[in-house]
């Protein structure tokens, strides 16, 4: 089971993700997190990164495809995974469908998540994500702890520097420049779902759990 969960910043795809990944057993692999770790550790990649990010701009291609073909060769991708993230362009998708065919894997399943745009700002202005361990909060379906403590791992809840409205609209454009054609390319390959993520958490995540379920023959 090959997923990747598309759709611009806040539209809720890391929360799908991890209820697709718990019920399936299979791992979701998150490029913005994997990006966000190697920031907190100061690496040489988290360096770069992190210039780029906080301009709202997108990390190039190369980088990006060296870190997922490294992710999925590791043993508990054999059955399968959950991309949330990437591909991001169409460069992207084109490498990585090189590597699915490298690998002998079948083509993934896209589905995309769509929110209008006004939600998206309203959402990512007031989240909130522990820096430690990347549990998300926000005011409505699970606000943080007075104390701004995660209570997962105890890391400090923090709001994220690209959550101000000037970046958030600066990667909504870069999204709609770059990214949108992604829908294009898995739609041809007749690998593309659209769902409308304006709903409650569990009313998406059913919507999706059927869409797998269907394509992928499982109970």
């Amino acid at each position: 089971m090959y997923l990747i969960l598309f759709g611009a910043p806040g539209v809720g795809k890391g929360t799908q993700a991890k209820n697709l990944s718990r019920k399936y057993g299979i791992p979701h692999i998150s490029t913005g997190d994997m990006l966000r770790e190697a920031i907190r550790k100061k690496t040489e990649l988290g360096k770069k990164a992190e210039d780029i990010i906080s301009k709202g701009e997108l990390v190039p291609d190369d980088i990006m495809l060296g870190l997922i073909e490294a992710r999925i060769s590791e043993d508990d991708c054999k059955k399968g995974f959950i991309l949330d993230g990437f591909p991001r362009t169409q460069a992207q998708a084109d490498g990585l469908t090189k590597l699915f065919k490298r690998k002998n894997l079948p083509l993934p399943l896209c589905i995309e998540i769509v929110v209008p745009e006004d939600i998206i700002v309203k959402r990512l202005t007031s989240r909130r994500i522990c820096e430690k361990c990347g549990a998300i909060f926000d005011p409505i379906t699970n606000p943080a702890p007075p104390d701004n403590i995660c209570p997962k791992c105890g890391g400090r809840i923090v709001q994220r520097p690209d959550d101000n409205p000037e970046t958030i609209h600066q990667r909504l454009r870069v999204y709609h420049e770059q990214t949108a054609p992604v829908r294009d390319y898995y739609r041809k390959m007749d690998r593309f779902v659209s769902i409308d993520g304006n709903r409650s958490v569990n009313e998406v995540f059913e919507e999706i759990d059927k869409v797998v379920r269907k394509t992928f023959n499982v109970n």
